[in-house]
């Protein structure tokens, strides 16, 4: 079986950034997804699901509400891997033309105040399963020590 492309990534390489994990055509339209990863593969721990978690909730309600990229969004989800999260626009983009989007939506994580948006028995699976304080220490440090640094080196997948 042919491995996905993801896999083709040298992970060994690979550090926190902002990467075009693939582009996929759906009638006249591009889909580009994007690796957001957020801790070194097989280096860093991984993120815990309860911190994963309010980041999915709060980062997808951000970006369906975004005023430009809210009809854009397909999707904004935690890696299996737990070491980032993929978010998927409709249309055809590189990876610096979303880096204010992706700042503002950590910082907005970053500081987010009050109740988780769904965070409720009636409005999730696994509600319980959420730690505001942790998503915004990681949101703050990936917003910190990569975000607001990012370079070629971290818009690019490593050869």
């Amino acid at each position: 079986m042919e491995k996905i492309a993801s896999f083709t990534i040298n992970h060994l390489k690979l550090k926190p950034g902002i990467y075009v994990s693939r582009k996929d055509s759906v009638g006249d339209n591009i889909i580009t997804t994007f690796d957001l990863r957020i801790t070194t593969p097989n280096l860093e721990p991984v993120l815990n699901t309860a911190e994963m978690h309010a980041i999915e909730h709060l980062g997808a309600t951000f970006l369906r509400n975004h005023k430009t990229y809210s009809s854009k969004t397909i999707y904004f989800g935690p890696m299996g891997c737990r070491t980032g999260f993929y978010l998927l626009l409709s249309g055809d983009y590189k990876s610096k033309d979303i880096a204010d989007l992706v700042i503002e939506m950590f910082r907005f994580i970053s500081e987010y105040e009050g109740d988780i948006p769904g965070a409720s028995a009636k409005d999730c699976g696994n509600y319980l399963d959420m730690n505001l304080p942790m998503a915004k220490y990681v949101a703050k440090k990936y917003l910190n020590e990569v975000l607001l640094k990012l370079d070629e080196s971290t818009l690019n997948y490593p050869e």
